[in-house]
């Protein structure tokens, strides 16, 4: 009888254990995603204001610098509901005004054009990293959360679901060639 309850009592310490664990490493996939997300958000700030401040610069025609500086503005103004399609068409305006390697050679060529270009450069490389660590780190929880032992214990309490930031972010390729 006391070997019984001894055995009862060692895979109740185990079973919470093992329990705590993994609400531990989901507790710690959540503030990794909460990392990611600050991270990308700084990207995708940084990427808007770059494009901003280049729509600003008369280095652009004025179609090009109007339709740059309106994507980039709604960018960072955007609401978090509608942030996905406001950086999809910030990438969208980036490719349309920065499509053509000419309209890149002539941004290059006027006056802090090379730095400009450089920075626009790095920044519409670095949103693609940035957004992969995030939903790299979505997933991993996601699937952590999907275990039976996860919900029926309810070890994520009362944390979001995490979703994922799916947007269009392909650079422009004639910038980015030119870059490399």
């Amino acid at each position: 009888m006391t070997a019984t309850l001894i055995w009862i009592l060692v895979v109740l310490v185990a079973v919470g254990l093992y329990l705590s664990w993994t609400a531990g490493r989901l507790d710690r996939l959540h503030a990794r995603i909460d990392a990611a997300r600050a991270a990308l958000d700084a990207q995708l700030l940084r990427r808007a204001s770059v494009a901003q401040e280049l729509a600003t610069s008369g280095v652009l025609d004025p179609a090009a610098s109007i339709v740059l500086y309106e994507a980039a503005h709604a960018a960072r103004q955007s609401e978090e509901e509608q942030r996905e399609v406001a950086e999809s068409e910030l990438s969208q305006a980036l490719r349309a005004v920065l499509a053509d390697s000419q309209q890149v050679d002539a941004l290059r060529a006027a006056p802090g054009g090379e730095e400009a270009a450089h920075e626009l450069a790095e920044a519409v490389r670095r949103v693609p990293m940035a957004r992969r660590f995030h939903n790299d780190a979505v997933g991993a929880a996601r699937r952590l959360r999907e275990h039976r032992k996860v919900r029926w214990f309810r070890l994520a309490g009362h944390a979001p679901f995490p979703l994922a930031f799916e947007m269009d972010d392909e650079p422009p390729t004639a910038l980015v060639e030119r870059a490399a």
